[in-house]
């Protein structure tokens, strides 16, 4: 299955440095964020309920 960063879209399939947890928000969705998102703190935002972070 092709994983997707939630910030900048990138396939990370096979990345390393990636993190995936789920929606501090309403653990209901998946968010992936790539190495590079995570250094430059881009936001992302969740598909359910619309939570935006990092904060």
């Amino acid at each position: 299955m092709k994983e997707v960063c939630s910030s900048c879209k990138k396939d990370i399939s096979n990345d390393a440095g990636n993190i995936k947890f789920k929606c501090p928000s309403c653990l209901k969705q998946t968010i992936i964020r790539c190495k590079h998102c995570r250094a430059i703190v881009a936001k992302y935002k969740c598909p359910e309920c619309n939570f935006e972070g990092p904060n």
